[in-house]
């Protein structure tokens, strides 16, 4: 049988996570204006968040 492990989150929040190694991690928003993340997978996980913005 497979160990399982459940997160909630509000879904009424407007948000990016990822998950890594059983832990949940919200992805940091763009300051303000525009914004881009980039998520950079290295064996299998996701590692690192590049998170880039503009305003107008």
């Amino acid at each position: 049988m497979e160990d399982k492990m459940i997160a909630q989150i509000d879904l009424m929040e407007n948000a990016v996570y990822r998950v890594v190694d059983g832990q949940l991690i919200k992805v940091t928003k763009p300051g303000t204006g525009f914004g881009e993340q980039v998520i950079t997978w290295q064996n299998n996980k996701p590692t690192h968040c590049k998170i880039t913005f503009t305003e107008k």
